[in-house]
């Protein structure tokens, strides 16, 4: 049997090792501690596609380390969750389901279970988990998931718990490998953290200051992903207008959109999130100009009430955020706008709600991602006094859903009968003979046809329109 690595002093200890050398000692452990398998490692994520990005490279550590991947938690060595620090009720999800692994642990004792990500990020979270959930033994924050194989490294030879969660304001590291989840979609971060502080956000607190990677890293990823064959590639950061302030290379967003669209090959660019108070004109023309930039903006505007605007921190106003719909569309009349409305941020009135219902209205957008307010502890907004009831703020909430049914409906209708280029995603969750994809403007719409398509590009005939969901024919 293998000697028990608790119990054996570690000739590396107080020892400066790369990263590399912590990857290699770590699968020379696993193979001694698994010699008749390979460990499995179970990954769920939580949250932004930020998130799922990490987690893709996390998995990909894994992979170096020597985990095989397994869907089944029950089955797996090692459990990870990447957590979401942005809405209460996704950090009552990672405690329930956290709470639910203790009878797995005590069946599985040689089980590793780590907790990382936002969530993971914030003092108080990282303090319950020590306290409250003895089991789990490795935890992270965002600032540290450059050091994983040194973090693993320690939880399997030391025995002991392990926690990081030191914010550090450095560089983006760079050469992490990546396990992406899809063949033909890939994420691209390109730059990392935060500068607004908006009132409600958690977010610059526990993914800190604005870091742009290096431009040569951005266009060397995005030329890598396009090699294996990806046709989508969506840009990530917290605000990706603010790509490049500060990194020397003398590159913006708009830049770098077209650089990107001046790769070769048959291949889409999605970008997300883009706040609009550093939303500009020339990003606009640059997408107008990019063939390969969707017609897709996501512009979330929170509120339409400039009182509450102020309150947010969020640095526009109503009418300036009308100003930059208008432009788009006027140098790209079929561009699909998306947005994201805090319901019931606190002190807002019911007369302010309407200044955001009949924003909506005068936009029409596409479609919304749409939250009743979620205090959020360290923010100022959280400190702020917010005397609706939450059941007068479901009434607006409910309110505001109506309405945008109502406009998803009337946009649904105006597509029959028109012909899109679509990415097939997959089938549908019926397994009905039905696939689905979605149009560069971000519009799902389900069609017969073999799964042979999927991850290819197919033009769809819309022959169908109920509410908001679409349904077409392929045509040649």
């Amino acid at each position: 049997m293998p000697e028990n690595n608790k119990n054996r002093a570690d000739p590396f200890a107080g020892k400066a090792l790369s990263q590399k050398e912590y990857t290699e000692l770590t699968r020379a452990l696993l193979s001694e501690k698994y010699p008749l398998g390979q460990p499995l490692a179970f990954v769920h994520t939580y949250g932004c596609q930020g998130n799922v990005s990490d987690s893709e490279r996390i998995k990909g550590m894994l992979d170096e380390m020597g985990y095989g991947f397994t869907e089944n938690v029950e089955e797996a060595d090692f459990v990870l969750f990447n957590t979401c620090a942005v809405r209460e009720h996704a950090e009552d999800r990672v405690f329930g389901n956290v709470g639910a692994l203790k009878p797995v642990k005590s069946e599985k004792k040689d089980m590793i279970i780590a907790l990382c990500g936002c969530m993971m990020q914030q003092p108080h979270i990282a303090e319950k988990i020590k306290k409250s959930y003895p089991f789990v033994n490795l935890v992270f924050g965002t600032f540290a998931i450059s050091v994983f194989p040194e973090l693993m490294y320690k939880t399997l030879r030391g025995g002991r718990r392990v926690f990081e969660i030191t914010e550090k304001n450095e560089p983006v590291a760079e050469g992490l490998p990546v396990r992406r989840d899809s063949d033909f979609k890939a994420w691209l971060p390109i730059m990392y953290g935060c500068n607004n502080f908006c009132t409600y956000c958690i977010v610059p607190y526990v993914r800190g200051r604005e870091r742009s990677r290096k431009l040569c890293a951005v266009i060397e990823e995005a030329k890598e992903i396009i090699a294996g064959g990806a046709k989508e590639i969506t840009l990530l950061g917290q605000n990706v207008n603010s790509y490049g302030k500060g990194s020397g290379d003398g590159v913006g967003f708009p830049e770098l959109l077209k650089m990107l669209n001046a790769l070769e090959g048959d291949f889409r660019l999605r970008f997300m999130t883009s706040h609009p108070k550093d939303c500009t004109k020339e990003l606009l023309d640059a997408m107008a100009s990019c063939e390969k930039a969707d017609r897709h903006l996501h512009l979330p505007f929170q509120s339409g009430n400039n009182r509450v605007l102020k309150a947010m921190n969020r640095g526009y106003t109503r009418e300036k955020y009308l100003e930059l719909i208008s432009y788009a569309r006027e140098v790209m009349p079929d561009i699909s706008i998306t947005s994201d409305i805090i319901v019931g941020f606190p002190g807002e009135t019911y007369e302010e709600f309407l200044d955001t219902l009949s924003l909506i209205k005068e936009v029409k957008f596409t479609s919304l991602f749409t939250f009743i307010y979620s205090p959020r502890k360290g923010t100022r907004a959280a400190e702020m006094p917010d005397p609706v009831p939450y059941a007068e703020k479901s009434k607006w909430f409910s309110e505001l859903l109506k309405a945008q049914e109502e406009i998803a409906a009337e946009r649904s209708k105006s597509m029959l009968g028109k012909t899109y280029e679509v990415l097939v995603e997959g089938e549908t969750k019926e397994k009905n003979g039905m696939l689905t994809g979605r149009t560069g403007g971000n519009i799902n719409i389900d069609f017969p046809g073999d799964a042979a398509l999927i991850g290819t590009f197919v033009k769809v005939k819309v022959t169908q329109a109920k509410n908001w969901l679409l349904t077409g024919e392929i045509t040649e």
